[in-house]
Formats: C-alpha cells, structure tokens, sequence
C-alpha cells in the first residue's frame, strides 16, 4: 500500500479506517500530549515533595510532628483514591464526546486546582478550612489525573498506525518521568534560592504557582490539535457508546481484568525502588538526599529507555517487553535492601535508579498495550479504569510495606511482595493476547 502523508487520517476507498502500518502520529499530536501528560505528573508529584518537606508545618500545626506528616502524607494518599473516580467520569466522557475535549478539561482541573493549592491560606489564619481545602483540592487533581493518561496515550494511539503505536505512545510516558525531574529540580532550585526558613513561610507556593505558565502552554498545544481518527469515524457511524463504564464493566471485565493484572508489578515495583526506599533510608538513619540521587538518576536513565522500549515493543510484541520487565524487577527486589543495608549511601543510589530503570522497560509499552486491549467504543473508560484502579492500590504499596517491615523486621518481606507482583504480572501474560500487530480493525475484533 502507497505511504500516506502522516499528517492525514486515511481512508480506503470503502471508508474503513486506514490499514497503513506505517501511518506516523503527526507532531503536533505528540508534543500537546507529552507537555500535557508533563504537567500533570508536575503538578502531582510537586505536592508530594512539598507535602513531605513543609505541609506537615503550615496545615497541621495543631498535631505532634510525626501525625503532621502522617496527616500530610494521607493528604497524598486522597489523591491516589481520587484518580479512579477521574478515570470513571473521564473516560465516560473521553468514549462520548471525544478525547480532545475531554482532554482539555483534564488539563485545566489540573492547573487550577495545582495553583489554587499554591494560593490557600494557612492553619494559621483561617484554621481548619485550610487542610479541609487541601484535601478537597488533592482530590480535584488525582481526579484529574485519572482521566488525563488515557486521553493523551489514545489521542497519539489512534493517529498512528498499527506498527508504530508502541513508538508514538511512549512519548506519552516521557511524562512521569520528565515531571519528576521537572517537580524535584524546581522544589531544589526554589529551597536553593529562597534558603530553607523563606521556604517553610511563602516560596513553598512558588512551585504550585508556576503551574500557570505550563497549564497556558498546555492548553494552547492542545486546541490545535484534531481529535483522533478513530473517534471521528465512530462520531460519523454514530457508534459511540451510550455508557461506556457500564458497557466496559459488562462486556469487557475480563479484558478489564486482564489490563489490571499485567500492570500490577509496574505499580507494586515502582512505588517499592521510590517511596518505600526513601522510607526506608530514614528509619536506616541514612540521608534522604541519597534517596533523591538515585530517583533523579533513574528518572534521567528512563527516558531512553522508555522511547527504546516503546519502539521495541512494535517489533518484537507488547507480551516479551512486559515478561522481560517484570522478571527484572522481580529479581532486583532481591537484591535491592542488600545494597542499601550493606553499601549504605552508594548502595541507595544504584539500588533506587537500576530498580526505577527496570519498571521504564515495563512503562514505555504499557501506554500501547493498555489501550489496545479495549475496543474503541470503550478505549478510554477501559484503558483509564485499568490504569488508575491499579494505580490506587499503588498509593497503597508504601503502607502495605511498612506494616510488612514492622511485622517481620526485614526488607526481605517487601521484596518477596513485590516479587508476588512480578507473578501476578507474567501469569496474566499468559492469558493476555498479543496486540502489536494488529490494525483498529483487528483491535476491534480482538
């Protein structure tokens, strides 16, 4: 078949959808997806960096030190809780009125509620509104956050063509990454800045704030850009399912199920080699800045290899890149508080970033895989529920590990969980079916 001019959503002359294989996400696309997808990681991981160094101060000063962080830190956990509500009520809306729209909202919830968090009052001055607004606010940006990913993964997914969906859609996962290095080195720079005591009392806002410059950009990027080919065609059929979730849930659970369980080990390793190894360190007495080290250095090692994976996945299948990753991350639970017991600092930084690595093999295919396994009728709602149920029980990982560590007085008991996660994950596999290859016809008969 004759190469088409990316830029085109193609016909074939019966007016199916194009089964041009090599058929290029165009740029624009690309770009609106990755710097939305970048801010929203930004704005939620810069509330759990500047939760963990000052919220427990400026929201919850009534209680002791330790319950003001454990209050802050649940502040970050509501977050979690909200993100499949978000992926509920977007995704309903990304399968009814179009994932551009939907995509829009997304980014503008997200914005607002990130700058509003950096307007709020203090305890101090208004009492307890303030945490009351706080978590009211956290749970406008996990919901936010909930139906941002799969809008941006399908948008850039159905422009491109069946080879190369795993490469255009790992752009998409350059966001978790790239906020993260974005959300630390602006937390660092504006400490470094404004010196620690300015920090706890304004500049702690100036991160939340400086979200308005990237929403303007954000939304600027995504008006113009077209709605996806796939949805257009269903729009002009007048296939659009009435109540996608419940037709999901209906028809599809199996696939819903099949979705959830290969992701399971992409959360349980993650938040394990990140926030419980950052735990971790400050019950082993060794300083949080190793920990920062190693989940900076890992996040900038992820970001080749994810693109890499991503296009891998195009070639070889979604299946191998998912079994590869998680035997990787089963196995380097085993080796990862060995290192950190007995290397110390050193220990932390290649114990962290080799563990942040190894889930990068897992993500840069997951935006690809994740959303083939569902019909286009249901694409978002399926691909969102998925990722964000999984993604909840993931805000969960951190205290599941630390009762497990209390309980048995070894990391050895974290790793055998996240070792669980990674068989969990390969069983799955075996039942899940390979979708590299297929067109959005094949997707639809699948």
């Amino acid at each position: 078949m004759a190469h088409h001019h990316p830029e085109q959503a193609t016909r074939r002359a019966d007016g199916g959808p194009d089964v041009d294989p090599d058929r290029r996400a165009p740029r624009k696309v690309v770009l609106a997806s990755v710097i939305g997808t970048t801010l929203e990681f930004y704005d939620f991981i810069v509330y759990g960096s500047v939760a963990a160094l000052v919220f427990n101060k400026i929201f919850f000063p009534a209680s002791s030190p330790g319950v003001g962080t454990l209050l802050a830190l649940s502040t970050f956990a509501v977050g979690f809780l909200a993100r499949p509500v978000g992926a509920a009520v977007f995704g309903h809306l990304g399968d009814r009125i179009g994932r551009r729209r939907t995509l829009m909202l997304t980014l503008m919830m997200m914005g607002g509620a990130t700058v509003l968090i950096g307007a709020l009052p203090t305890y101090a001055s208004v009492g307890i509104w303030a945490p009351l607004l706080l978590v009211l606010l956290r749970v406008l940006q996990g919901a936010a956050v909930g139906g941002e990913w799969g809008g941006a993964v399908l948008l850039i997914s159905e422009h491109a063509g069946a080879g190369r969906r795993g490469r255009a859609t790992s752009w998409v996962q350059l966001g978790s990454p790239v906020g993260l290095l974005l959300a630390n080195g602006v937390v660092l720079g504006v400490v470094a800045a404004a010196g620690t005591d300015a920090f706890e009392r304004w500049a702690w806002r100036v991160p939340f704030l400086i979200s308005i410059v990237l929403i303007v950009v954000g939304v600027v990027l995504r008006r113009q850009v077209d709605e996806s080919p796939v949805f257009r065609q269903m729009q002009a059929e007048q296939r659009t399912a009435t109540s996608p979730v419940g037709e999901t849930l209906r028809l599809h659970w199996r696939r819903l199920l099949i979705a959830i369980g290969v992701t399971v080990v992409s959360f349980g390793g993650y938040y394990v080699f990140t926030t419980v190894g950052l735990a971790y360190l400050s019950l082993k007495k060794i300083p949080s800045s190793y920990g920062l080290y190693g989940t900076v250095i890992g996040a900038a090692l992820c970001i080749p290899v994810i693109l890499l994976s991503g296009a891998l996945s195009d070639r070889v299948g979604r299946r191998p890149m998912y079994a590869i990753a998680s035997v990787v991350m089963g196995l380097w639970a085993f080796a990862f508080f060995p290192l950190i017991d007995n290397l110390g600092g050193p220990g932390v930084v290649i114990a962290i970033a080799v563990g942040v690595v190894s889930w990068g093999i897992l993500y840069g295919s997951q935006g690809a895989f994740l959303s083939e396994l569902f019909p286009s009728r249901v694409r978002y709602s399926g691909a969102s529920l998925a990722y964000q149920v999984t993604g909840a029980l993931g805000g969960l990982v951190p205290v599941v590990s630390l009762s497990l560590l209390e309980g048995f007085g070894t990391g050895l008991a974290i790793t055998v969980f996240v070792a669980i996660t990674a068989v969990i994950t390969l069983g799955t596999l075996r039942i899940a079916p390979e979708t590299a290859h297929l067109d959005e016809a094949g997707l639809e008969a699948a």
